[in-house]
């Protein structure tokens, strides 16, 4: 695995215009989170959280300050050294899993290896490492539909771990699922972070997801009102 990296983000606003309005996503928000640390982002809809995940992995770009990524500032970056950084250094984890449907649990954690011209055998075999890992050896052929919620979010997982990111983004990861399920899946990113050595920043409304954390972060109204570690840090 590659060497861990840090975020820091110095100053961020995020402004969008919506029907003729300015709406303030982010204001004026620095936050740095050291390599290796799981921070949660908390706050409920409408915040910011989402917006603030989407700019550290260069999704979207800050209307003023700066987000850095391992030291770099993103706006720096061209296009394209964006999406090899987010293709080869970062996994993204979303509440919809954005699986595509015609494709198998396999084929969809191969495909981020592929698109980055490693051998499809190769790609293949990482991927079926990584389903393996996370339970699935026996969904490794089933699409999208033959799966339920809490094995489409592992494929997920599967697909965001496959090319051995430093950092790991979710957004909203036991959003869409059951209760049981969203245990699961928050069991696997505790236990894979823990393992691996990510440095993962994971944002929710969830109270109870939270605490999987190092430190939780709270936003309200794009700005940050508190920045506590939890528990596990302290024991850790």
């Amino acid at each position: 695995m590659e060497r861990v990296i840090s975020v820091a983000l110095e100053g961020v606003s995020k402004t969008f215009h919506r029907g003729g309005e300015e709406v303030c996503a982010l204001d004026g928000v620095t936050l740095a989170v050291p390599a290796g640390q799981f921070c949660v982002v908390m706050g409920p809809s409408g915040s910011g959280k989402s917006t603030l995940l989407h700019l550290v992995a260069g999704i979207d770009a800050p209307t003023a300050g700066r987000v850095r990524v391992d030291g770099r500032d993103l706006a720096t970056l061209s296009d394209d050294e964006r999406t090899l950084m987010r293709r080869r250094r970062i996994g993204l984890v979303f509440q919809f899993f954005n699986l595509l449907p015609t494709l198998s649990a396999l084929e969809n954690a191969s495909l981020p290896l592929q698109l980055d011209g490693v051998r499809r055998a190769e790609a293949e075999r990482r991927a079926r490492a990584s389903l393996v890992e996370l339970g699935l050896a026996e969904r490794l052929e089933h699409r999208p539909h033959q799966l339920s919620g809490g094995q489409m979010q592992r494929v997920a997982i599967a697909r965001a771990l496959v090319s051995a990111p430093a950092l790991l983004l979710a957004d909203e990861p036991t959003g869409n699922l059951d209760s049981h399920s969203g245990e699961d899946v928050l069991r696997l990113l505790r236990e894979t972070a823990t393992a691996r050595g990510h440095t993962v920043l994971m944002v929710t409304h969830d109270e109870h997801a939270a605490r999987i954390g190092d430190r939780i972060v709270r936003l309200q109204d794009g700005r940050i009102v508190s920045d506590l570690s939890t528990a596990r840090s302290a024991s850790a």
